[in-house]
């Protein structure tokens, strides 16, 4: 696959009233393929959402580059652990209002919606307000808001996070199936490893702050992947490894 990101020599420091600085980052090489899924796991405090909004170019790293193949400036859409809708607006204009940012007729903006309503199960839903929504719902209209962009480049940080365990497991096959749909390349934080191992095309390790990469383990299953892929000998052993990289 076509490299499209390359992350070379990037470090961060925030300024602190010491004036010492707190190293968040230090020297992280990363590549991304087209269309790849990354997802990264370690530590908390890592700097992992550092280099998320990095890449989403709401911070800029103290020292080396973030490059796109073609020198391009690539469509990015982020999605975090809290879903971040908009409470005035129902379903349908909360995934609607980005592509009205963008300048597309109110019309076609809400067909679009009803589009991506319907991928990710929420047809019932589509005029109810976030504050009727489970946690899982809410997640998966901020990813329907995010894909209806058509984004060369997802960044998730921690979307399940919030949610319990029976919900997270659900979302990440929704999300699986969503991904299929356009295959953008994304780069995903997780503190789940076997979410990562089932998401992943590759799961990189952090180590704990100033976050570095320790280490990088390309996953081999086939896609498209199901949920009875966790319950497989091969997938248990995928999971024991990256428990092994990340004590180490």
């Amino acid at each position: 696959m076509d490299s499209f990101v390359k992350i070379s020599n990037l470090s961060k420091t925030f300024p602190t009233d010491d004036g010492n600085g707190l190293e968040a980052l230090d020297d992280i090489n990363l590549t991304l393929a087209e269309n790849e899924f990354v997802c990264m796991i370690g530590p908390s405090g890592a700097g992992k959402s550092t280099l998320i909004r990095i890449l989403a170019d709401v911070l800029q790293p103290t020292s080396g580059s973030v490059t796109f193949a073609g020198n391009q400036d690539p469509t990015r859409a982020i999605v975090f652990q809290s879903s971040n809708l908009l409470p005035w607006m129902d379903v349908l204009h909360n995934i609607a209002l980005p592509l009205k940012i963008q300048g597309e007729s109110e019309t076609a903006a809400n067909r679009r919606a009803e589009e991506w309503i319907e991928r990710v199960g929420l047809s019932e839903f589509k005029d109810e307000w976030p504050k009727t929504l489970s946690g899982g719902m809410k997640q998966r209209v901020a990813i329907a808001r995010a894909l209806i962009q058509q984004p060369q480049l997802l960044l998730l940080d921690e979307p399940f996070g919030a949610l319990d365990a029976l919900t997270r497991d659900q979302m990440a096959i929704e999300l699986l199936k969503t991904w299929d749909l356009q295959h953008p390349t994304v780069l995903m934080i997780t503190h789940s490893i076997t979410e990562a191992a089932l998401l992943a095309d590759r799961v990189v390790v952090f180590s704990k702050r100033p976050g570095h990469i320790t280490h990088e383990l390309k996953i081999p299953f086939e896609r498209p992947r199901r949920a009875a892929l966790r319950d497989e000998y091969s997938f248990i052993q995928i999971v024991k490894e990256l428990r092994g990289m990340i004590m180490d």
